[in-house]
């Protein structure tokens, strides 16, 4: 994919932090992107900031319903003719020991970090055949590196990895690309966090972006299919 230029992207997720970066990062690459949300007017209000011009649009979807990324896929191939990448960026974290953690904080976690995955592979399967994409998965060191209190997280995380490594055995026969990231701290909003400059030593979004960017222009010969990603300097925190 080393010609960007008109290529279809959609990033699940997208309105803001990581799918935000990526989602600009690829805009400024000559790409067209969609993003989606659960909230029309969080999605639309980055959209306007991202350009809001005919290279963006902006989607209402659930990630934890097929039904909602089914019609997410049917919106952009109506609207663009194709699909190229595809980050599936949305997810949530409830951090609490095992007997705290309650049942609706477990649920909301596997619906969303790993029943979404699965939704949006499903929806988008087809369309990646057609065009040899590339479909990539935001996990986390969480999914490789257990911790207290991150016993629903974790198993999402550790879940996700599995699931796209096994997705990528399944899917480069049809010369689809599959890749999971796995960052560490991110400045995000990511679990009602609100940036600012004590963030400052933490991974940026537009440094994913920038990741996402060089796994697209990479020889397609080569697939880095799992990737971990750390600060360079925790200490500075």
């Amino acid at each position: 994919m080393i010609d960007l230029k008109n290529k279809v992207a959609y990033i699940t997720g997208g309105s803001k932090g990581i799918g935000y970066g990526v989602a600009k990062k690829l805009l400024a690459s000559g790409m067209r992107v969609a993003i989606s949300g659960r909230s029309i007017q969080s999605v639309k209000r980055a959209t306007q900031s991202l350009g809001n011009d005919a290279n963006v649009l902006a989607i209402a979807s659930d990630v934890t319903k097929q039904s909602d990324e089914n019609n997410a896929i049917k919106e952009i191939l109506g609207k663009w003719g194709q699909l190229d990448v595809v980050l599936a960026n949305a997810g949530v974290g409830h951090f609490a020991p095992i007997d705290q953690l309650t049942e609706e904080q477990w649920h909301s976690m596997i619906n969303t970090n790993l029943n979404g995955v699965f939704h949006t592979l499903k929806a988008t399967v087809e369309a990646l055949k057609k065009t040899e994409g590339y479909y990539i998965t935001l996990a986390s060191l969480a999914g490789t590196n257990f911790f207290a209190s991150g016993s629903g997280y974790n198993a999402t995380k550790f879940g996700v990895v599995g699931f796209t490594q096994a997705a990528m055995l399944d899917l480069r026969q049809y010369g689809i690309k599959v890749t999971t990231l796995m960052p560490g701290s991110v400045a995000t909003h990511f679990n009602n966090h609100e940036p600012s400059e004590k963030d400052a030593w933490k991974i940026q979004p537009e440094d994913i972006g920038e990741l996402v960017f060089d796994l697209l222009k990479m020889n397609p010969r080569t697939l880095p299919s799992k990737i971990e990603v750390r600060p360079t300097r925790p200490d500075l925190k």
